[in-house]
């Protein structure tokens, strides 16, 4: 292949535009604690309003609404790991709680690992002003922040996780993040047999540049808690996805699709049921562990 192509499932395509989702962040330390502050709390939020807010806000700030906007949830320890990495972990803090008066944030009520985390197990989400920054409410309805259950929680952090994981790599040179999409904007919309409506829900997707080519993934975290079947329809959906055609019409491939798994033990139960998929779907699917996504995506998403 020469440099610039895309490479997806093997294909071999033109190189596409992209766009960059994390690039390094300034301290901004003077601007994190000043006039943004003036700012306080209010149930309304005009469009004057709103631009003397995001004027207030420091790139760093901004970038934090970014990454929110893209996974939904972080724990205060991935967001001082994603954007407070030249700060002291006070000054991390001290800044994640400004934001949350200012209703750029919110915490959400339940904290991670328990008392001892500190403010770092804290679990943050857009605020209201944070999500008409992020433009989220295209409908001009703001949404309050929601109660999660335990595993829904669990299962949207380790999606923000494996999102750390790629920015971290990036940072190190061995990457580059062109784009990363969390649900439910990287769902997809298809007709399946006999024109039936349905529904791809991947749990994220993300196009990565590597040595001048870039690899589509789709993401599927499974965290042992699905039976074996219910794995199966999924890649069910997927087959069918793939055969609609819609994707390659889009992009001009077909992402490689990652199930990520804690432990070797739930590989092997994934791995069986890829292993009963029809012979010319089965390379559409592969398996890694979750701290180990970076290590499998830099091996490219071909067979």
């Amino acid at each position: 292949m020469k440099a610039g192509t895309v490479r997806g499932s093997g294909r071999m395509l033109k190189h596409l535009d992209f766009e960059q989702v994390s690039a390094g962040f300034p301290s901004d330390s003077a601007k994190d604690s000043r006039s943004a502050n003036r700012y306080k709390t209010t149930s309304r939020y005009t469009e004057r309003r709103l631009l003397e807010l995001r004027a207030a806000l420091s790139e760093r700030d901004l970038q934090i609404i970014s990454t929110l906007a893209r996974v939904r949830v972080a724990t205060g320890a991935q967001i001082e790991a994603l954007h407070f990495a030249n700060v002291t972990p006070r000054m991390a803090r001290k800044r994640l709680s400004s934001l949350t008066d200012l209703r750029v944030l919110s915490r959400l009520p339940r904290a991670i690992g328990g008392g001892r985390a500190g403010s770092s197990g804290y679990v943050y989400t857009l605020g209201v002003a944070g999500q008409r920054l992020a433009d989220l409410a295209r409908d001009g309805r703001v949404r309050r922040p929601w109660a999660l259950g335990t595993r829904f929680l669990t299962h949207s952090l380790a999606i923000t996780d494996v999102y750390a994981r790629l920015v971290l790599a990036e940072r190190s040179g061995s990457l580059r993040v062109v784009r990363f999409v969390g649900e439910p904007s990287c769902w997809r919309n298809f007709f399946g047999p006999g024109g039936s409506p349905a529904t791809l829900k991947p749990d994220a997707y993300a196009v990565l540049l590597m040595g001048g080519y870039e690899d589509h993934w789709f993401f599927e975290i499974d965290l042992d808690t699905e039976h074996a079947p219910a794995i199966g329809r999924k890649c069910a959906t997927y087959r069918g996805y793939w055969r609609s055609g819609y994707e390659e019409a889009r992009t001009g491939l077909f992402p490689r699709v990652l199930w990520l798994v804690p432990d070797v033990r739930r590989s092997e139960v994934v791995r069986k049921v890829i292993s009963h998929q029809p012979s010319e779907a089965a390379e559409l699917f592969d398996v890694a562990l979750l701290d180990a996504v970076v290590e499998r995506v830099l091996r490219g998403a071909a067979p």
